[in-house]
This record gives C-alpha cells, structure tokens and sequence, in this order.
C-alpha cells in the first residue's frame, strides 16, 4: 500500500474527519461533478466513487448524493452506508429502502439501477470485502451502535 493511502486512511478513521468530512466532502464533490460533466469525482481519487440519484424517501423528489463504491464484477456497485462513522444511518439509505429504484452516475454515464439492502451470508461476504477494500469501515463500525448498511446496486 502507498505510505500517502496509509496516511489517508488513518485520517479517514478519525472522529475528527467524522465530525468534519461531511460538511464539505459531498457538496464539493457535487460542484466538480457538474462542472466537468460527470467526468470527475475528487473523492474518487481515494476511492471509485458514484452519484447516486434516489427518490427521496419523504419528499419524493430526488436527490443527489456522491458516495464511495465498490466496483464489482458485473458491472454492479456495492455501496456502504457508514456515514463516516456517524451515529445515525446516512438519509440516501432510507430512500435506497423505500425507492430501490435508482440512477447512478458512473464515469460520466448516467445507469439506472436497482438497490437490494444486503443481509445475512450476503452482507458478512460484502462486509469482508468492503473491510479488506477500505479498512477505515472497521473503525466505522466500531463507532456506533447500528449496523452499518450495505446496498447491492444492479443494473436495470
């Protein structure tokens, strides 16, 4: 592992980057998404990132909201609502479970997908991989009370 993704690492399992990282992580990821077209997530460039576009669950409007992923084979993504360690689940969770019906934005292309909340045999094996991906998710997890939720987005 590069000694800078170590570093960085290390810093993303902080409660300090908790508190933090929200406030201006996803806003300035939606600025240079939209500038560049869909071209450019700057999170990405830690980790493959999406622009997950779900059905809010109360408003019913929908709402945009970058998140890290993983890539699977098949052309699917496996997405982690850890909430950089926060108490509470992240709001794109509950709308992924009451809208599973999706769009993602993925180097630039916009796919429609269908979310299934991971559980049982399915969320320990994504677990493992999500853990041997981006350590940091342990620390998460560590945190907070809740169970961390995991979402498979398939292609519709």
């Amino acid at each position: 592992m590069p000694p800078g993704e170590r570093l960085l690492q290390r810093v993303s399992a902080t409660r300090t980057f908790a508190r933090i990282a929200p406030h201006f992580i996803p806003g300035l990821d939606r600025a240079v998404h939209r500038l560049t077209r869909g071209k450019v997530l700057l999170s990405a460039r830690m980790l493959p990132g999406v622009i997950l576009t779900a059905t809010g669950a109360r408003s019913g409007q929908p709402r945009r909201t970058p998140l890290a992923c993983l890539p699977e084979e098949g052309g699917g993504w496996l997405l982690i609502g850890s909430n950089f360690g926060r108490p509470g689940h992240p709001a794109w969770t509950g709308n992924l479970l009451k809208n599973p019906d999706a769009e993602v934005s993925w180097r630039g292309r916009d796919i429609p997908v269908r979310a299934e909340l991971l559980t049982g045999e399915a969320r320990a094996e994504a677990w493992r991989t999500a853990l041997a991906f981006w350590p940091p998710y342990a620390a998460y997890q560590a945190r907070v009370a809740r169970e961390i939720r995991l979402f498979r987005l398939e292609r519709r």
